[in-house]
Order: structure tokens, then sequence, then C-alpha cells
């Protein structure tokens, strides 16, 4: 049986240090989010072989790359691992399919290669060469060149940094089917809170070397300390207002409406909602242009980055939304710990 990810480091610098103890799913996306200098790359570097100098152990499963106790290290040419830099790098003088087939030398067979192609899109790019590709198309070849060898996990740095927003959002829904629908694990390292909201299973926070928080992206994305703190929750659409286009979504036993997207009844679809956009009643709204309002007990009111600030926590269900306010408000309205409130909800992000 699969034991996971282990990740055990202790890489100390004249400058810098970076500690950490996890063991993350063998399976999606985790993302390593903090600001920079947090140590992200450097712990992807470290996972990968690139930094071997450190003291603790990396393993998947019982395959183990490094053990600094037992003195068992493998070299990055032995560990099955394909790395996306922000960078596409690919090779100018060769076609889309040469870059390709570089990384047939490290696998047995060609179907990896040909799934990923599938599964990236990028079949009609074949016979491309690299300048003549967009931003977006090339690092979709160099995560397919990623996946050619067949990797036990694959590690991600930033690939999205060197992207406009228009080529990201071109990338974006090619990410979330590897995500998917492929059995490789994946470390993914983002400062971008959108990135993570949209692709992220697992996150784990890192802040000056060390961890902070790490479990199920639902759990931890609310811990992220900036503007878009908020909740991520996977609903259900149960029904349509196609003269409004809307699409009302179930999770658990609440109900939410949204702009229909081309939504498809019970269609599974991760939705964001921000700290931001949620506003707090004592009493049912009547009469009012918000039409998600959710019924719910708050859980607890916490300091906020600004001490004028509260961000308050409001458990609806099995699931926790977030409304920030002000400090003066919560005492107004009088609001306390186990209250009945209303969590009026003023934007919804579809994250698809």
């Amino acid at each position: 049986m699969s034991e996971g990810i282990q990740i055990r480091l202790d890489l100390d610098r004249h400058n810098f240090k970076l500690c950490c103890d996890l063991v993350l799913p063998d399976r999606g996306i985790t993302i390593l989010f903090g600001p920079s200098g947090s140590g992200k790359t450097t712990l992807l570097r470290c996972v990968a072989g690139l930094e071997s100098t450190f003291k603790g152990r990396i393993a998947i499963g019982q395959d183990v790359w490094h053990d600094s106790e037992q003195k068992q290290i493998s070299p990055v040419w032995q560990r099955p691992i394909g790395y996306v830099f922000q960078e596409a790098s690919l090779f100018e003088h060769l076609s889309v399919q040469q870059n390709l087939n570089f990384g047939l030398k490290r696998s047995q067979s060609k179907h990896p290669l040909e799934h990923s192609i599938e599964l990236l899109g990028i079949g009609a790019l074949l016979e491309r060469q690299p300048d003549s590709l967009s931003g977006g198309e090339r690092q979709r070849v160099a995560i397919a060149r990623a996946l050619a060898t067949d990797p036990r996990l694959v590690l991600l740095d930033e690939p999205m940094a060197a992207l406009d927003e228009a080529r990201r959002q071109d990338i974006m829904p090619w990410l979330e089917r590897l995500r998917d629908e492929l059995h490789t694990p994946m470390l993914y390292v983002t400062h971008s809170s959108q990135e993570a909201a949209r692709l992220g299973d697992h996150m784990v926070l890192l802040e000056n070397g060390k961890v902070t928080h790490s479990g199920a992206m639902a759990d931890v994305f609310s811990h992220i300390d900036d503007q878009d703190t908020g909740a991520i929750l996977t609903a259900r659409v149960v029904s349509k207002e196609l003269p409004w286009q809307l699409a009302e979504l179930a999770f658990d036993d609440n109900t939410i409406w949204t702009a229909d997207n081309n939504l498809t009844i019970n269609q599974t679809v991760r939705l964001r909602i921000a700290a931001r956009d949620v506003s707090v009643s004592i009493r049912e709204p009547l009469h009012t242009s918000i039409q998600n309002q959710i019924a719910g007990r708050i859980i607890a009111i916490k300091n906020d980055r600004h001490p004028s600030h509260a961000l308050v926590i409001i458990g609806c269900g099995k699931t926790q939304l977030y409304a920030r306010t002000t400090r003066k408000a919560v005492h107004t309205l009088g609001l306390s710990v186990e209250q009945k409130v209303w969590a009026q909800i003023k934007s919804v992000e579809l994250l698809v």
C-alpha cells in the first residue's frame, strides 16, 4: 500500500533555513504556496535531487530517493520525475515532435508520450518549430515532454509565471484535465491564489522556510493572508434558469446561484467565495438584491490583517464561509460565537 510522498528535510544556509516534515497525497495536485523567498522552489529542487546537501528523507511509497541517515541518495537522472520550469526551455532547432522524443529515452514505451499529447491537445503542433508557438502552446509542449518519461512524480515550478493573463486562461483547462485524468501526483509551485484555488487538491503554505499549514485545499485556503482569503467548495449543478442564464448549485444542504457558463445538470464544479464578498446579517435578509443567502452559525471571530477588521467564520452545514467585516460592525451587530446569522454572498467565482 502506498504511503504517499514523504518529504522530511532540513537545509541550512548562511542566510536561509528550510525545514519541513510532510506526507503528501500520491494523486492530484499539491500546491506549494507562499511569498517569494519562502522556500517553495528550494523544496522542489530537493525533491528533484538538484539540492542534495540537506539532512532528511525523500520517498514515494517504498521508493527512497534520499535518506541522509542511511547515506542513500539517488542522483537526479535515476529519479523518475518530470520537471517543468517557468520557461518552456524547448530546443529551438528541433520540431515539437523532436523535442518530445527526448522524453522517450527514459521511457519503456511510447504510450506515455501518446497519452500526454492527447491530454494536452498538442497533436496539431507536432511538426511546428518552437519559435512559431505561443507562450501557452510552448508550456503545453514542455509539460508533455515531462510526462513522456512516464514519471512517478511531476514537479511544476510556476509554469505560468512567464505568461500573460490571456495565455494563463488558455492553459488552465489543460492543467485541470491533467489533474482529473492523470494518476501521476504533481507538486505545483505558485504564489497565485487564483491558480491555487482552481487547480489544487492539497495545499502546503510556506513562510520563511517553514510549513505553516498543510492539508486539503478547502481546509487550508482560508489561511492565505491576502485579499483572496475565503472558501473553496465543491458543488453539483441541480437546476438552471435559462431565461436568466443562471445555474443552481447544491453543496451540503444548501444551494447557491451563479452565472450559467454552459454548465450541465449533475456536473460537479469548484467554487470560490472570497471573504470580501460575504456580509453578515443577524436577521433573515428580505427585499434585497443579494440572491445568495445562507443560514449558519458563527464558529469564530478572528483578527484580520488590519486591527480595524475582523474575519467572521460561519459554519453552514459541513462548509465554512468567511466574511471580512469591520470591528465596528462586529460590535454594532453584537456578533458572537454560536450566534445564528445569515451569510449574504454578493459574488461567487466559478473555477471552471
